[in-house]
């Protein structure tokens, strides 16, 4: 597979991020939300700054142990995802952590308990433009272990799972609270399904991130806040859980971030 990177100076389309706006960023936090980013990059660096706003792809640079680190949104779903992946990658980037919110599939995941993916399940279109779908979903072993003893160095509540990725947050994932309040046939049934399997959680972007960086020779992990919990209904947890599974999911990442450098500092 013949690599294909940014030209010094070349503007990406999508992101409106060049090379040098980077300053050498090998690492990446991947939020859906625009809104996250800030408060992702000043907790990784209280003197993080903005760098540029384009589309759904809004973009801070922090310094990690004198490391930058790019915090930068992608929007939700997969489609929007690969454009990061691909782009951030033509600039140099070569981990992606991605960090948001998630429904809990288990009794014993709650609101504000953080879930980190081992695998992910591929109910998502994107990632079928790079690999058949009998090509596995699973992130890199080094980020997802660096996501675990992060989140057991801080006691943050955690379990390691079977992540659902959907491209509907309706019917994909057999939610009735819609306008329509319809699930299609094929759907009706999968969460209970998905349960019985033992996954743990739906989304929308981890199998796509995971198949994408596989297939590309990149590195990905994924660490998602509970903020519903399907066992109990579809409802969304108030603001104030909302936010401290947004917390706990910062300082997780951030210290998986400082071991990831360690552990890449120690290998050289």
């Amino acid at each position: 597979m013949q690599k294909h990177y940014a030209k010094p100076g070349e503007v990406m389309y999508h992101t409106g991020l060049t090379k040098e706006m980077l300053e050498g960023a090998e690492y990446a936090l991947v939020p859906g939300d625009p809104g996250r980013v800030e408060g992702l990059a000043k907790a990784l660096d209280p003197a993080a700054e903005f760098v540029t706003s384009h589309r759904e792809f809004t973009s801070w640079l922090a310094r990690l142990n004198g490391q930058p680190v790019l915090v930068m949104s992608t929007g939700m779903g997969g489609p929007c995802i690969t454009f990061a992946v691909e782009e951030l990658a033509r600039l140099g980037v070569r981990t992606f952590i991605r960090v948001g919110t998630t429904g809990s599939l288990r009794e014993d995941l709650n609101l504000g308990d953080v879930v980190i993916s081992k695998a992910a399940v591929r109910m998502d279109g994107a990632s079928r433009a790079y690999a058949p779908i009998a090509y596995p979903a699973v992130p890199d072993l080094d980020v997802t272990l660096a996501l675990r003893q992060a989140a057991e160095e801080l006691q943050v509540p955690f379990k390691l799972g079977v992540t659902v990725t959907t491209d509907s947050f309706w019917p994909g994932q057999e939610r009735y609270d819609s306008f329509g309040g319809y699930v299609v046939r094929r759907l009706q049934g999968s969460l209970k399904e998905w349960q019985t399997l033992g996954c743990s959680n739906y989304e929308m972007e981890a199998a796509t991130l995971f198949t994408l960086t596989s297939v590309l020779g990149l590195r990905a992990g994924a660490i998602c806040g509970v903020v519903a919990k399907r066992t109990d209904s579809e409802s969304v947890a108030p603001p104030d859980v909302y936010r401290a599974a947004e917390k706990r999911f910062q300082v997780v990442a951030r210290r998986a971030l400082e071991l990831l450098l360690a552990w890449q500092g120690a290998a050289r």
